[in-house]
């Protein structure tokens, strides 16, 4: 995971160095020095570290905050209102991470303890400001990592070889992810949504005999949809 966070301070980097070099040529006039520019160095690292870390909930709780306070510098948001909400939000979050802290967690954190010790990863996947469509063509699917940030991410697993139990992580934050599923699978998810919603739309029973693709999700204004 460290990989990634590595990438995407990589692409941040990359494009702030862009757009001061088409600024130094006059190709290009952008800001970036805007009324809550400031916010950014709360919202970005946030962003990179709810995309790297497996544990994501203080890094939604500052990526929220900084969100906050930009809309305030932007008067979008009212300083004394956000004050008022600051303490509600994170009591809010902290509830929501200890009512989703069920048996279907545990069981995902074993499922991915499990690929560790026989030496599989998770396939990663990253679209940021872009798109990934991957097509498993009667290729072996060995679980997936999906980050969608402004971007979006089709994984079409309706050929894929799958005989046993995987592990798919995914990440929304202004983006969307489509998961296709084969028919001979179960489906468990378990999702963390803010403002943004997972939909399993497969609608079948659970079949003990099949092996279970288990769904690890968390959207911010955002979408997950299992077909």
């Amino acid at each position: 995971m460290r990989k990634l966070g590595n990438i995407l301070w990589g692409v941040v980097l990359i494009v702030i160095g862009v757009i001061l070099t088409l600024n130094a040529l006059e190709i290009t006039d952008i800001n970036i020095f805007f009324d809550g520019w400031w916010t950014l160095l709360i919202i970005i690292p946030s962003a990179i570290e709810l995309i790297a870390r497996e544990n994501k909930f203080w890094s939604v709780v500052w990526l929220i905050i900084g969100i906050l306070l930009l809309l305030a510098c932007r008067d979008i948001l009212d300083f004394d209102l956000l004050w008022k909400l600051t303490i509600p939000v994170i009591l809010i979050l902290i509830g929501i991470n200890l009512i989703f802290k069920d048996k279907i967690e545990r069981t995902m954190e074993k499922k991915n303890k499990e690929l560790k010790e026989k030496g599989q990863h998770l396939e990663e996947y990253c679209a940021t400001f872009g798109e990934i469509k991957e097509d498993f063509n009667n290729q072996e699917f060995n679980g997936a990592n999906a980050n969608a940030i402004f971007g979006s991410i089709d994984l079409d697993l309706r050929k894929a070889v799958i005989n046993e139990d995987k592990l798919i992580k995914t990440c929304a934050v202004f983006g969307g992810i489509e998961i296709i599923v084969p028919e001979n699978v179960n489906i468990k998810v378990k999702s963390i949504p803010i403002f943004g919603v997972t939909s399993n739309k497969t609608g079948r029973k659970y079949d003990e005999k099949l092996p279970t693709i288990y769904v690890d999700s968390f959207c911010m204004f955002g979408g997950v949809d299992i077909k």
